[in-house]
């Protein structure tokens, strides 16, 4: 009875670190997932964030423009923790999951379409440059995805939607992603250090 590990269910723009044997899951529609872990330390995160800009520039590493911002401080938050809790950066391993594309016409939705694209090119650019191998990946396609990342043994299940549910999925993205852009807009310019 008592041998049942902890589940630990993510939403948009949160993250889970740990050192147990916990199952963490989420919902991906366009939003990506990197399922972190050190197997030498035996410590775990996972992440689930869209990039919530309504600019993406396709001319310059997206690590590098405001549509980077937001899964730059994903990635680091996790990363942080995991270092926090012990993890050692050259033994961290990376699992990707998610960035689908969930609209069939770009006119439905605007700039909302392209999610999916700039997350799955940020990602991969993103552990690139961090030099954190990515050892395996199920990124964009047209469907979403429920993701369970077991921390046991750093198996992560994958459960593909119905494309009837991808419209339901893809409208509750849109919408969270509009209410961060609002929030961007209505917060205060961040200052600029030089």
């Amino acid at each position: 009875m008592g041998s049942e590990k902890p589940h630990i269910h993510l939403h948009p723009g949160e993250y889970y670190v740990s050192t147990r044997e916990v199952v963490i899951s989420t919902l991906l529609g366009s939003c990506v997932s990197a399922c972190l872990f050190d197997p030498v330390q035996r410590i775990v995160g996972m992440n689930h964030f869209l990039l919530s800009n309504p600019r993406y520039s396709r001319d310059l590493p997206y690590y590098i423009t405001e549509a980077g911002r937001y899964g730059i401080q994903a990635m680091e938050l996790i990363i942080n923790a995991m270092l926090s809790r012990g993890a050692r950066k050259s033994c961290i391993r990376a699992k990707a999951f998610g960035g689908a594309s969930l609209f069939q016409s770009s006119s439905e939705v605007g700039n909302f379409f392209c999610v999916g694209q700039v997350n799955v090119t940020f990602i991969r650019e993103f552990l690139r440059q961090e030099n954190i191998p990515l050892i395996s990946e199920d990124l964009g396609g047209d469907r979403g995805r429920v993701i369970r990342f077991h921390a046991e043994d750093y198996s992560v299940y994958v459960r593909k939607m119905r494309p009837a549910t991808n419209t339901r999925l893809g409208t509750i993205e849109k919408q969270f992603w509009q209410k961060s852009i609002q929030k961007q807009q209505e917060a205060p310019p961040p200052e600029i250090w030089e």
